[in-house]
């Protein structure tokens, strides 16, 4: 005779509870058993009627056996508490007729992943895992690899890759091929393309960007928002990344250095002696005390002055209101960042709010009128959102004054390439990390390692950031922020920048202007008409500082100015 296991007792309990999913009842019945479980156990001891023996740690009273507990029997009870109180438990089919978690269904080993790594969220909306936790697993298997079939060779940077050339309507079929693909065709990377590369004047972000991509084909879509489904036993590296990338909280290791040199009621003599000659970076308080932006700007009012203007973020222009709505609720990598070089033309009140503090009103690129290079930029964006490491463009040095929020620096000086950071040969590119916070979890412990430390702040409100030139940094906001940052030339790095603008590969290099193959020739032309014999009296004093400098045996970190550097652009 075949033995099957008897069905009365879960549907009792099913017609006993009909409040209860079918999970939950599978839970209880598991309970029950743990129970029966521990019952024979005790009898099996010798214990008669539930009595606890005091060399149990008992008191020797009889107990009721019903309140006798195992901990896996109290850990299931909170489980299914849990999810009678929120939401219950599903198994949804796609259409080959494999099941996939709903969200609300969670691994004990996901669980602890978020403990271990501090996540301000919890686990993988799709359920993937790194692949050190496949080593891990009961089952042994990769879903990954199974799905994909003949592809799983590929890597999964080469795969999101191919996906990113289909449309929203071939990733929504070839989500249905399998659960890997179910997994790689909702990468939120791929629909957020979609939005951008066909992004009409709206953004309308819905909290995902792939049912932002269904609303702007559908501008009254009024469907359900996309939620994920999660897939067990899914594991890749690359693709959990981003996510931890976006999850991950800032850590107070990351904030705990702070050894730029800060000064007040410094004098336009003592700081173009003490940091913009040597080339060094120093955070200024006081400098911005009389902006009228310090005590107006806040989001209320950028959305009553500058609501309904369109301002730069990435690729695209949205209007602020809209680009207010999107940071409230983004959850990603790398979230769009305002930073606009026309807001004083879009919006003359922001532009009247803030006068160039006095160490930078030399400016000498202004002498080109309006063939100067961009050179201003309105600044905002959420937590997260920043800058990966760039040196300024053409050379030239800058100023960054946080009018709302905070900002972590992380600087290094011309002569020493941060770590993660690759630059090509002629400068013209940077390799990187894919996001800001992607560096830091990566590499900012190396940072502690080498013999050339960075120079580190945190730039608060009403605080300002030289930047000299050459000078590689990376920045990032530790909460909503607004700043505005100019760059200028000054007499002190005039050199520089004219040598830069020389260079035989200028044309590839020079950034925010259209004419880059003749910029080096206006400016220097009219620079010498306004001021002749300026430049041969500098370049003399130039030499006679770094003489005496070499004299002094001065170290290469106190003589940044000696190294003749620049070029790279913006790596946003």
């Amino acid at each position: 005779m075949t033995r099957t296991k008897s069905k009365s007792l879960p549907a009792g309990i099913a017609r006993r509870n009909p409040s209860l999913s079918s999970s939950e009842v599978k839970e209880l019945l598991m309970a029950q058993r743990a129970e029966k479980k521990l019952k024979r156990k005790l009898a099996g001891e010798g214990r008669v009627e539930g009595t606890v023996p005091v060399s149990a740690g008992g008191d020797g009273k009889k107990v009721n056996e019903s309140e006798v507990r195992l901990p896996e029997v109290c850990e299931a009870e909170r489980k299914r508490r849990k999810k009678q109180k929120n939401k219950k438990s599903k198994k949804v089919s796609i259409s080959n007729g494999q099941q996939l978690e709903s969200p609300d269904s969670r691994d004990d080993e996901e669980e602890g992943q978020e403990n271990h790594y501090g996540l301000q969220r919890g686990s993988h909306s799709y359920g993937i895992q790194p692949l050190g936790n496949l080593f891990l697993s009961t089952s042994g298997r990769n879903v990954r690899d199974v799905g994909l079939g003949t592809l799983q060779v590929l890597n999964d940077e080469t795969i999101i890759d191919i996906l990113s050339n289909l449309d929203g309507r071939d990733l929504a079929r070839l989500a249905l091929v399998s659960k890997a693909f179910y997994v790689f065709a909702h990468q939120d990377s791929l629909w957020r393309n979609l939005v951008l590369d066909n992004y009409k004047g709206e953004l309308g972000f819905q909290g995902c960007w792939k049912t932002t991509y269904l609303a702007s084909l559908v501008p009254k879509y009024a469907g359900p928002p996309h939620l994920p489904l999660k897939v067990k036993d899914f594991y890749s590296d690359y693709l959990f990344q981003s996510w931890l990338c976006a999850s991950l909280e800032i850590k107070p290791d990351w904030l705990s250095t702070d050894n730029i040199e800060k000064r007040e009621n410094l004098s336009v003599e003592e700081f173009i002696r003490d940091f913009e000659e040597p080339n060094k970076p120093v955070l200024l308080r006081g400098a911005m005390d009389s902006w009228p932006a310090l005590k107006k700007w806040n989001r209320e009012y950028l959305l009553k002055h500058a609501g309904d203007i369109d301002f730069a973020a990435g690729p695209i222009h949205l209007k602020l209101s809209d680009y207010y709505k999107y940071a409230d609720v983004v959850e990603e990598e790398r979230p769009l960042y305002i930073f606009d070089s026309k807001f004083a033309e879009k919006s003359p009140q922001l532009a009247a709010d803030y006068e160039v503090p006095v160490y930078f009103r030399e400016d000498l690129f202004s002498i080109l009128g309006i063939e100067r290079p961009d050179y201003r930029w309105l600044i905002a964006g959420p937590a997260r959102s920043g800058s990966s490491f760039h040196i300024d463009p053409n050379s030239t040095s800058a100023w960054n004054a946080v009018v709302r929020g905070a900002k972590k620096w992380v600087m290094y000086p011309p002569e020493v390439v941060p770590p993660g950071v690759f630059p090509s040969p002629d400068g013209a590119d940077v390799a990187t990390s894919v996001s800001i916070t992607e560096w830091f979890m990566n590499f900012y412990g190396e940072t502690k390692k080498r013999a050339e430390k960075p120079v580190e702040c945190i730039c608060r409100a009403g605080e300002v950031v030289f930047v000299p030139r050459g000078w590689w940094h990376v920045v990032i906001n530790l909460e909503e922020s607004i700043a505005i940052t100019q760059n200028f030339v000054s007499r002190s790095n005039i050199l520089n920048v004219l040598e830069f603008l020389s260079r035989p590969n200028s044309q590839h290099l020079v950034s925010g202007t259209k004419d880059r193959v003749n910029l080096h020739e206006k400016f220097r032309t009219r620079y010498e008409a306004l001021y002749p014999g300026s430049i041969e009296a500098i370049k003399q004093k130039t030499e006679e500082r770094e003489a005496s400098l070499r004299a002094q045996k001065t170290s290469i970190w106190d003589n940044a100015a000696d190294v003749m550097t620049g070029g790279f652009k913006f790596g946003f």
